[in-house]
């Protein structure tokens, strides 16, 4: 399997510093800070990386979960929305929310909510965020 990538650097105190990260491919590369992590700074893509991957993970995982029992999805699509708490022992992610919505040819919806189940503990974005609190899934069959 391959090894991906990715770097940051920060420099300054964790509330006035400042960042850069890149991942290995190029196709990301920018700033981030304390506000843009932690708290309602405008939109930045350093906020949504961490999404993106749970999301695409689960797709191909779901799409590959479904194939192992005899379907075909005609498309898989989910988002991820992170929460983000903070207490005393500091920040961290306490929530992940999954909606995802797939047409699948010839699935009942049983079946559609017992595979899409299995997926959510077992893609691998999924088993290494287990320390999360909540990995909320709401699984949609489009007809």
């Amino acid at each position: 399997m391959p090894v991906r990538k990715a770097s940051a650097e920060w420099t300054g105190t964790l509330r006035e510093g400042k960042g850069a990260m890149k991942l290995g491919s190029g196709a990301f590369e920018g700033p981030f800070s304390f506000g843009t992590r932690f708290e309602e700074v405008p939109w930045h893509e350093s906020r949504r990386i961490d999404r993106a991957a749970h999301a695409g993970c689960f797709s191909m995982a779901f799409s590959a979960d479904l194939g192992r029992a005899g379907f075909t999805p005609d498309f898989v699509r989910t988002t991820s929305t992170v929460h983000l708490a903070t207490g005393e022992g500091g920040a961290r992610i306490n929530k992940i929310e999954l909606n995802m919505e797939a047409k699948v040819p010839g699935i009942d919806a049983a079946k559609f909510q017992e595979i899409a189940a299995g997926t959510k503990n077992n893609c691998p974005v999924s088993k290494a965020l287990a320390a999360v609190d909540e990995i909320v899934l709401n699984a949609k069959l489009v007809k």
